[in-house]
């Protein structure tokens, strides 16, 4: 059952992303840390250049990812792929471009106001083989065994119940199928303020867990070839660290060895056995 605590922070995240959801890119940079000011964690610092990737649309892109996981993420012709948190849409668009008009794109967020505005950036492509759902990553709104791939771009470390959300993963790929996520991980132990902290947690820092912690949450729902595609240092702005922590342990941050990363993991679910009964 979901605990009081997790329901307050998926609220957090909603109320943040809805905000989100009605600037653009641009107003979101420009602002000192995304959405409402500084608040949180400019999105910015995580984000990479998607502006060069075929299929590319600005109108989707918020600067809300913190890797390029659709670049790793070997999808084909024909591919049914599920982009969980999914946003305005911007990886959704650059994997059809890969899955051509044959494919299958499902969008898969939690905040109503980015599937309203994904599903516009749709109609204005004309686009009728991606659609969007609204659901939790810990609830897939789909049945079992239906991707040939997932994607998703720095949204897991959002989540409350991470091993949930793998479990759920697992289950709605094809026996097979394989996944490409990017997303935010630490290294070493954050700091009680910043771990705490619900905007923290909805700019993408507080949610985060080790990433051994995290590779072993992707095992254990059953993945097999865990592998790291990618991993990038951040660096928090001095703003961000003069807000949560003071200047001892600000200090004792910044030569520690605490790290915060972007990484893209990729994973297999198995693929069918006849013998074992797997599928």
């Amino acid at each position: 059952m979901e605990s009081s605590k997790d329901k307050d922070l998926k609220k957090t995240v909603r109320e943040k992303y809805a905000e989100i959801s009605r600037q653009s890119k641009q107003e979101n940079e420009s602002s000192c840390c995304g959405a409402g000011g500084c608040c949180t964690v400019d999105y910015a610092v995580f984000a990479e250049d998607y502006s060069k990737m075929d299929g590319y649309n600005p109108d989707a892109d918020l600067g809300l990812g913190c890797g390029l996981p659709t670049e790793f993420a070997q999808i084909k012709k024909g591919d049914t792929v599920v982009d969980l948190g999914s946003g305005a849409g911007n990886d959704c668009f650059i994997a059809r471009e890969l899955t051509g008009p044959n494919g299958r794109i499902i969008g898969i967020d939690m905040t109503p106001e980015m599937i309203k505005k994904a599903i516009l950036n749709a109609d204005k492509l004309g686009f009728s083989n991606v659609q969007f759902r609204r659901g939790e990553i810990e609830k897939i709104p789909m049945a079992a065994n239906q991707a040939d791939i997932v994607v998703s771009n720095c949204v897991f470390n959002l989540v409350p119940d991470k091993r949930k959300a793998f479990e759920e993963t697992y289950r709605i790929l094809k026996p097979g199928g394989h996944f490409s996520i990017s997303d935010v991980v630490v290294k070493g132990i954050l700091p009680e303020k910043l771990r705490h902290d619900a905007e923290m947690y909805a700019g993408c820092v507080a949610g985060a867990i080790d990433l051994n912690e995290y590779l072993e949450k992707i095992r254990d729902a059953g993945f097999e070839s865990v592998t790291l595609q990618k991993e990038r240092p951040i660096a928090l702005p001095e703003e961000i660290l003069d807000r949560y922590l003071d200047p001892q342990e600000k200090e004792a941050f910044l030569v520690g060895s605490t790290g915060i990363f972007s990484v893209t993991v990729y994973a297999e679910k198995p693929g069918c056995c006849q013998d074992t009964g797997c599928c």
